[in-house]
This record gives C-alpha cells, sequence and structure tokens, in this order.
C-alpha cells in the first residue's frame, strides 16, 4: 500500500487530490460560518408579525429553515466568486 501511494505521489495525482481536500474544508468552513452568520442576523428578525404561535416547533422549524436556505444562497455566491477570482489567473497564462 505504501509502494502504491508513493508511486501516486510521484505522478502528481496526491497533488492533485489534497487540493480536493484543501477545498473541502474552505467549503465545510465557508458554509458554517454563513450559516452561524445568517442565525445570528435572523435573531433581530421579528417572526411573531407573520406566524400564530412564535414559540412553537413550527415557528422555530420555519427559522432553521430560511436560516440554511439563506446561508446556502450567500455561501454558494461567496465559494462561486472565490473560484471565478482564483481562475481569473488561467486568463493570462
Amino acid at each position: 500500500m505504501l509502494y502504491i501511494r508513493k508511486k501516486i505521489k510521484d505522478k502528481g495525482v496526491m497533488t492533485v487530490l489534497e487540493g480536493f481536500g484543501q477545498q473541502a474544508v474552505i467549503h465545510i468552513v465557508v458554509n458554517i460560518f454563513f450559516l452561524a452568520a445568517t442565525w445570528w442576523a435572523l435573531q433581530s428578525f421579528r417572526f411573531d408579525l407573520f406566524v400564530k404561535d412564535p414559540e412553537g416547533p413550527k415557528a422555530k422549524a420555519l427559522v432553521i429553515l430560511i436560516t440554511i436556505a439563506i446561508a446556502h444562497l450567500v455561501s454558494q455566491f461567496f465559494l462561486d466568486y472565490l473560484n471565478s477570482s482564483l481562475m481569473l489567473r488561467y486568463l493570462w497564462e
């Protein structure tokens, strides 16, 4: 097994896999950051104006789903922007 790993590393495949791992870590960190930021921002929003029972389980589930939806949209925008800006270097190569 160690011989195969060394052989793969010599061919440059390991650096591609390491790049995928780094990208996965960045995606996880960005998603968690924007999830926390969205949750924090939504705490100031008055949901009691829009739902019947703001302390009920349905209202709490709605807040969680809205938080996940907004955080997903914002993190995807940020990650797409980051990816596009990193790809700009290939424009001049």
